[in-house]
């Protein structure tokens, strides 16, 4: 076909591509690749995140990542070997960090123990309503799965938990002197467990009201403390 006539219809020859600035031997329509490993890295922390709290862990394949994240199973494979590694950095890097912002710094920063506790409660509640479905807590929904199947995801869900209980034994240490280090402790777990059964209780139910009864019981009894 002579040049003109690719003119005409709307197509550039080939030289005029390269004068263009187009690579050569690129694809047409193909989009360029970029080279950024540490946000592929980070979109697939996301997505994997994202798709063990919607379908669970067990449920989702690594050829579901790879889809979701619009990336490659080599790709993949570069930052995680396996996807029990990609599922322990989800929690490390992911499930972690929301705990420590979403239930830790609230209360540390709170004017009491008992108003920042019942402000996690009730901010968790508010976000379900918002959103209108409850898939669970990510914590505790790896816990359920994972724990009894793998001693390296129950270690690692295990020491979130941990960091959780600590900081609320600190703080309600630090709201009442008085208190000895194992009752601080105890009401800790206390806090804990009852956030993990209300959001159990809140998926099954669909409902945030669970949240919303600890929250106000939880504060009445830390006040009285």
């Amino acid at each position: 076909m002579a040049e003109n006539e690719l003119k005409t219809r709307g197509v550039a020859p080939s030289s005029e591509k390269h004068r263009r600035g187009a690579p050569a031997g690129a694809a047409a329509g193909k989009p360029k690749r970029t080279n950024n490993p540490q946000a592929m890295r980070a979109r697939i922390l996301d997505v994997g995140a994202d798709l063990f709290q919607r379908h669970g862990y067990n449920a989702t394949s690594v050829h579901d990542v790879v889809r979701a994240a619009g990336t490659t199973g080599g790709a993949l494979h570069h930052h995680f070997a396996t996807k029990k590694s990609l599922g322990l950095a989800v929690i490390a890097e992911r499930v972690a960090p929301e705990v420590e912002a979403t239930a830790i710094q609230p209360v540390s920063n709170a004017s009491s123990a008992a108003s920042g506790i019942r402000a996690v409660f009730n901010g968790v509640a508010d976000t379900l309503e918002h959103n209108r479905a409850v898939t669970g807590c990510p914590l505790n929904n790896l816990a359920l799965e994972l724990s009894l199947a793998d001693s390296d995801f129950r270690e690692a869900v295990n020491a979130v938990f941990d960091r959780w209980r600590a900081a609320l034994s600190f703080r309600l240490h630090a709201d009442h002197p008085e208190m000895d280090e194992a009752r601080a402790h105890d009401l800790a777990t206390l806090v804990v467990a009852s956030y993990s059964g209300a959001m159990a209780m809140a998926k099954t139910s669909q409902s945030a009201a669970p949240l919303r009864a600890c929250a106000t019981q939880l504060e009445t009894l830390l006040r009285r403390t």
